[in-house]
C-alpha cells in the first residue's frame, strides 16, 4: 500500500501542519482524527488496515489531516470567542489548503468526508456547510451540537454563545437552512451515520435525523447495539461503510 507524510507550513494558521495519504487513486476521503487524536490516528487503530483491501484495488485513497481540537473546542484558558475563531481558520486550511493538495493528487470526482467521535461532527460540519465540495459523508458516533451537554460530555463554549457558533453547530443551522440552492446540493449527497443505541450522542443522531427528514434530505442510518463509540467498532464500520 501507497502510504506518503506531507506536511508544510500554514500561513492561515500559523503553525506546521502534518497529514498521511493511503493509496493511489479512487474516491478521496478527507479523515478527520477524535479529540485526542492526530493525523496517523487511523493507522495506529486499525481503520487503514480495516479498509487495505480497498485501498490497494484503488478504489479509496484516504487523507488523513491534523487535528486542533486543543487549539480550538477543547482549549479551556481561551475565550469561546476565540476558540470558535481559531476552528473557523482550521476548516480554511482544510478547504484552502488540503483540498486542492487533494485534487492536485487525485482528479477522481468522488470527494468523501469522514470521522469518527468529533471526527464525525469536523465531517458533518464541513460537508453540511460546503455541500458543494463533497460527494459523501460517512460520520460515525458523531456530536452534532458542540454548545449541548450530555452524560459526561460538556458545552464546548461553557454558555457562551454567538454567530459562529451558530453557523457551526450543524443541529442548529440546518433546521433554519432554507436556501434552494445549498438543499438541492445537500440532497444529492450520500450522507451516513453511525451510532451505538446506547452512545450518549443517540439523542443527537436522531434529532439531526429527524431535520434532515423535515428538509426531504436523504440520508442513511445504522445503530449499533451498544455503545459502539470505540476503535474497535470503528474498525468494523469502515469497510462497511466507507
Amino acid at each position: 500500500m501507497k502510504r506518503e507524510y506531507q506536511h508544510w507550513f500554514s500561513h492561515r494558521l500559523e503553525r506546521e501542519m502534518e497529514l498521511l495519504v493511503f493509496g493511489h487513486g479512487g474516491a478521496k476521503v478527507l479523515v478527520f482524527p477524535t479529540r485526542d487524536g492526530r493525523f496517523y490516528e487511523s493507522e495506529d487503530i486499525g481503520i487503514i488496515a480495516s479498509v487495505a483491501h480497498k485501498i490497494e484495488a484503488g478504489q479509496l485513497q484516504l487523507f488523513c489531516v491534523d487535528n486542533l481540537a486543543h487549539e480550538t473546542f477543547y482549549c479551556f484558558w481561551r475565550h469561546p470567542a476565540e476558540r470558535i475563531r481559531r476552528h473557523i481558520l482550521y476548516e480554511e486550511y482544510i478547504i484552502h489548503e488540503v483540498l486542492p493538495m487533494m485534487d492536485a493528487m487525485n482528479d477522481h470526482y468522488c470527494r468523501i468526508a469522514h470521522g469518527c467521535s468529533l471526527g464525525a461532527y469536523y465531517a458533518a460540519n464541513i460537508a453540511f456547510r460546503h455541500p458543494h465540495l463533497f460527494r459523501k459523508l460517512a460520520a460515525f458516533s458523531g456530536r452534532y451540537d458542540p454548545t449541548e451537554s450530555m452524560a459526561d460530555f460538556n458545552d464546548l463554549f461553557d454558555g457562551y454563545f454567538d454567530d459562529n457558533i451558530y453557523f457551526h453547530s450543524p443541529l442548529r443551522f440546518l433546521a433554519k437552512l432554507e436556501c434552494p440552492m445549498i438543499l438541492a446540493e445537500l440532497r444529492r449527497m450520500d450522507i451516513l451515520f453511525v451510532i451505538g443505541r446506547e452512545d450518549p450522542f443517540h439523542d443527537n443522531n436522531m434529532r439531526l435525523c429527524r431535520i434532515l427528514d423535515d428538509k426531504r434530505i436523504p440520508y442513511r442510518l445504522h445503530e449499533w447495539d451498544g455503545r459502539a463509540h470505540r476503535g474497535r467498532y470503528w474498525r468494523q464500520m469502515a469497510p462497511l461503510y466507507l
